[in-house]
């Protein structure tokens, strides 16, 4: 028997099976630097057979604009991407791998769930990959790309991979199936409506929505670029920015970050709350920006955003700025009787934990319980800058003075609307007490942000 030419049949035969999914990986990494991890490893299903040829996983290492990453891909087109404990086996011995030389992951998802005989053994290997995967969150990035259809626990590891993408008109993920879903529910929704990035608007786990696998290797390009290089020179050091001083928003306050590196995470869910991955002078940081101009109102959703952004920072030790606009929790029944409160107070445990540099910019308004969180000097920022327009107050305006003592002996109102004026809810007032280090014309932010940065990196 010619041992070359079955070696050669076996391979193509394999290669035949996976022609889909293997042209996906060409299309995300650089050319021919894909080299292959247990390539004959299969399942052995008493439905199926032994001869199982490019079903489930494919697993390797290559190269993205030559930074190094692990690869594990579903054959979606072959048993439906079926998952089985042989494929999580193999999917372990990839994680390890990277694991053990602190490399990338980059999941392509396309399953209906497990395959069909497997029993409780698929349960076991599912629980084996999902913890491993749960235990790199943190120390080594993750990205997940939904390459099709993904339904099943598999689907969980959206919740734990720092960064999800999600391809328009082809994408959908749900834990369930949508049919079970819709039938339970007495609806009759499109698996896109239901399951795309859209129906997942509220599940805070789409980071980007993307047309195309292009579109996907240049974000995780740059966004790999960012960790490993928190540093390159800049020449844009003592920019201004006039436009700042004319109008403070969010928009404009985007702006100061360096040209071509500015990347909004999960723009879709609680759109009031941008958290910005970028560069200001050259410095990676990670941001928060409270992008509504009247100021944002705090609920469970939009903190649980800023509480897992901060997290992420923590992990990956990056200066961590808030540019704050926001006027606390919002007064509503819904928000009363949520999870806010402990959103918040967890939200305050991870900040207490991001041991790099931690910048507050106060450029709208930051009233009571968004003053406190989110600019107070005792809360642990490092530096705390106000523009000078900016708004500082226990209660944004006199009327919310009035009502919040409205249960008390009738205060006099000449002497609250005196305090609660906007001229006593200038900045400066918290100046003059040591809680802001600074009140500065818009303008200069970049320039204070970049020396602060420099000063606390060194």
């Amino acid at each position: 028997m010619d041992k070359i030419s079955l070696l050669q049949k076996r391979k193509q035969q394999i290669f035949d099976a996976g022609k889909q999914i293997r042209a996906d990986i060409a299309a995300l990494i650089d050319r021919d630097s894909f080299v292959e991890l247990s390539a004959f490893s299969f399942s052995k299903n008493e439905f199926y057979g032994d001869k199982a040829e490019g079903e489930g996983v494919i697993t390797g290492f290559a190269s993205i604009c030559d930074y190094p990453f692990y690869v594990i891909a579903q054959n979606g087109a072959y048993l439906s991407g079926g998952v089985s404990f042989a494929n999580c086996e193999k999917i372990e011995k990839c994680i390890n791998q990277a694991e053990k030389t602190g490399t990338p992951i980059i999941w392509l998802l396309n399953t209906l769930g497990v395959q069909i005989g497997e029993g409780v053994t698929v349960l076991e290997g599912l629980a084996k990959i999902i913890l491993r995967a749960s235990q790199l969150k943190g120390s080594i990035p993750q990205y997940l790309i939904v390459n099709g259809e993904v339904y099943g626990q598999i689907a969980l590891l959206a919740g734990i991979c720092d960064f999800s993408y999600f391809i328009d008109k082809k994408s959908v993920l749900a834990v369930n199936s949508p049919l079970v879903i819709c039938a339970k529910n007495g609806e009759n929704i499109s698996k896109f409506e239901l399951c795309g990035p859209m129906g997942l608007k509220n599940a805070n786990i789409t980071s980007f929505c993307v047309k195309n696998f292009d579109d996907i290797k240049k974000s995780i390009f740059s966004i790999n670029e960012l960790l490993n290089k928190p540093v390159i020179d800049c020449e844009d050091l003592n920019a201004s920015l006039p436009v700042l001083d004319k109008k403070a928003t969010a928009e404009n306050i985007i702006k100061i970050f360096d040209k071509d590196y500015y990347y909004e995470i999960g723009a879709d869910y609680s759109s009031e709350v941008k958290c910005v991955l970028g560069r200001i002078g050259g410095i990676t940081v990670a941001a928060v920006i409270f992008a509504d101009d009247n100021g944002v109102e705090l609920n469970a959703a939009n903190v649980r955003k800023i509480k897992d952004f901060a997290e992420f920072a923590s992990c990956y030790e990056l200066p961590y700025i808030t540019f704050v606009n926001t006027l606390g929790i919002k007064a509503d029944i819904p928000a009363n009787n949520s999870l806010v409160i402990k959103e918040i107070t967890e939200y305050v445990s991870i900040l207490d934990c991001i041991n790099s540099a931690k910048i507050s910019v106060v450029y709208g308004k930051a009233i009571g319980l968004g003053y406190t969180v989110f600019a107070a000097k005792s809360m642990g920022y490092d530096y705390s800058y106000a523009f000078a327009n900016s708004k500082i107050a226990l209660f944004d305006s006199v009327q919310g003075a009035e009502i919040e003592f409205a249960g008390e002996k009738k205060a006099d109102k000449n002497k609250l609307a005196a305090k609660y004026s906007d001229e006593n809810s200038d900045p400066i007032n918290a100046a003059k007490n040591g809680f802001i280090d600074n009140i500065i014309q818009p303008s200069f932010i970049k320039q204070y942000l970049i020396a602060s940065l420099q000063m606390l990196l060194q």
